[in-house]
């Protein structure tokens, strides 16, 4: 069993997790701030775009932090920059 090079190869690349838990917070705020001022303009529909869109962002926020857990541990908690 051979043991996964620290940071990825090209074969088995890894995902950039901390710029992706950054965009993803971005969006949720986006995504809130959007649905708050639907809401207030009347526009219902878009309001509620908004919310399924804030839902799907926490599902996805779940994602990352449970892969960079599991990254942690592998790599024994050694730091990762932004882009990796």
């Amino acid at each position: 069993m051979t043991r996964q090079k620290p940071d990825g190869s090209h074969d088995h690349p890894y995902s950039a997790l901390n710029l992706r838990l950054a965009l993803a917070g971005f969006g949720l705020v986006f995504a809130a701030v959007l649905a708050v001022i639907a809401f207030a303009f009347g526009l219902a529909l878009v309001g509620w775009a908004a919310i399924l869109l804030c839902l799907i962002t926490i599902v996805d926020l779940i994602v990352i932090m449970r892969r960079r857990r599991e990254r942690a541990r592998a790599d024994h908690h050694a730091p990762h920059s932004l882009f990796e």
